[in-house]
């Protein structure tokens, strides 16, 4: 199954670049990187059968084994992309969140897009490593 990253705003080349760099690098499933401008823009066309995450702040905070186990099951089932959507600075409209699979969020704090895109990126990684049995991934 394809994770992939499509976010709006470009990253360049910036510490949270290297750190998407280094932890897609590691996932042993496919990854892209779709870069949308602040507004407009056309999304990437998509595998189907697909399903879409939407990072949010309204979003569920959920374990990272539990987001595993999400992206396990969607493999098994058929699901050949999954998409992780970063917004602009305005986020989503409840038109979007609607149509969305999952809403994520990573905590109740708001963080910056480029650091989300890295968290992002860090949580796949160990949710790939968990579905491995991995012992890179320990329960605190």
């Amino acid at each position: 199954m394809l994770l992939h990253i499509v976010a709006r705003g470009r990253i360049g080349r910036s510490p949270e670049a290297e750190l998407v760099a280094r932890y897609l690098k590691r996932i042993n499933w496919p990854t892209r990187v779709s870069e949308l401008p602040e507004t407009g823009g056309k999304m990437p066309a998509a595998e189907t059968p697909m399903r879409t995450v939407i990072l949010d702040e309204i979003g569920e905070n959920i374990p990272s084994r539990v987001l595993a186990q999400r992206l396990g099951a969607w493999r098994d089932d058929g699901i050949r992309e999954t998409r992780f959507l970063i917004g602009a600075a305005d986020g989503f409209d409840d038109g979007q969140r609607a149509e969305a699979d999952l809403l994520l969020a990573f905590g109740n704090a708001t963080w910056p897009h480029m650091m989300a895109r890295a968290m992002l990126a860090e949580q796949l990684w160990r949710a790939v490593s968990i579905l491995a049995n991995h012992p890179y991934h320990r329960e605190g």
